[in-house]
């Protein structure tokens, strides 16, 4: 379907092989994972476009890492993501916590 051209789908490794991501015509398999920094492994997991992101990191690694990668946008997915957006936006940097779902579900088990 046409309607998914240019689009950025998010999902779990287990779901590119399922009949629901069949739905995408042409996909680029990407994977983002601090693992990724090891070209073998994306290589060997068939992976296109590897994005080498870990959430692993002390404050200064992290913050470092966003002067280095300089994004147009941060979106920050946990830990302390109110701190880290505005510290962003304190440097200048457009910066969002995004709020996944069933992730404080997750957290709490």
């Amino acid at each position: 379907s046409g309607k998914f051209a240019g689009k950025i789908i998010i999902c779990p490794p287990s779901a590119t092989s399922t009949p629901w991501a069949q739905r995408f015509p042409d996909p680029v398999i990407a994977f983002a994972s601090g693992w990724m920094s090891i070209r073998q492994r994306a290589k060997v997991g068939g992976i296109e476009l590897p994005l080498i992101l870990s959430d692993h990191a002390d404050w200064d690694e992290l913050t470092q890492t966003v002067k280095d990668v300089n994004p147009e946008e941060l979106w920050v997915t946990h830990g302390r993501d109110d701190a880290l957006a505005r510290w962003a936006e304190l440097e200048g940097r457009k910066a969002r916590p995004l709020h996944l779902v069933g992730y404080e579900d997750e957290a709490g088990e």
